[in-house]
């Protein structure tokens, strides 16, 4: 579904990433993780047309879509949720939502209903300003929102990041959930283990660059891997 093949992307004249390759099956669940700086959420953001594309070529379904703006690459069937400002605080839980259908001339009520019936407090605020829910409920906006469009991929940057610990499990059972539908999942993800937990597959990146790639049991089961990036 997904083949990044040695991408070269950063901002601007700024590189950060050298000749990373990543692939993403039809329904499948693959993680990025590293170090701070090794240009995770990078490979995400150029996957939607967020970054200034260097070299290499990004693949979706057999089209090239490197270079393309995130406005064109949406309709592709992919959708994206950034770490942060992923909300709009000043409007509502279904304002919100239906923000999530803006390229089509009106919202389609089944999406709708299916992002309710998936997050049911979402459905019981739905006239509730997202500014003021808890950080766990919003992200369940953001997310549902993404959804609006029923992509196939998903793209989720670091799902978890400022959570609260007791929320950080249900936030992974819902992405799990969400893929166990049929949806592909990419997700950058601070909660290296947890992730890798639940993953089919992983990437493990450093200063820009491909470092291993393996199944998720296998990398957490490697004890280099385990010793350098998940705290021995």
């Amino acid at each position: 579904m997904l083949a990044v093949e040695s991408l070269d992307a950063g901002y601007g004249d700024l590189q950060i990433l050298y000749g990373v390759d990543l692939s993403i099956d039809e329904g499948e669940y693959v993680v990025v993780v590293g170090p701070n700086g090794a240009g995770k959420s990078t490979v995400m953001k150029s996957v939607f047309g967020l970054t200034t594309h260097l070299g290499g070529r990004i693949e979706f379904n057999g089209e090239r879509i490197d270079g393309r703006r995130p406005e064109e690459i949406i309709t592709h069937g992919i959708g994206y949720v950034p770490q942060t400002d992923n909300v709009f605080p000043s409007l509502t839980v279904e304002e919100n939502l239906e923000m999530g259908a803006y390229i089509l001339d009106e919202v389609p009520q089944d999406a709708l209903a299916a992002v309710f019936d998936r997050f049911p407090i979402l459905a019981e605020r739905r006239d509730q300003k997202v500014g003021s829910m808890s950080g766990g409920q919003q992200q369940m906006v953001a997310m549902g929102r993404a959804l609006m469009l029923d992509p196939d991929l998903l793209l989720l940057d670091e799902p978890s990041a400022g959570l609260a610990p007791d929320l950080v499990e249900d936030m992974f059972d819902r992405v799990d959930a969400i893929n166990d539908a049929g949806t592909a999942v990419l997700i950058v993800e601070q909660n290296a283990a947890e992730a890798l937990r639940r993953c089919d597959r992983g990437y493990v990146l450093v200063q820009g660059r491909n470092r291993y790639v393996d199944s998720g049991e296998a990398l957490l089961a490697d004890q280099q891997v385990r010793q350098d990036f998940l705290g021995g």
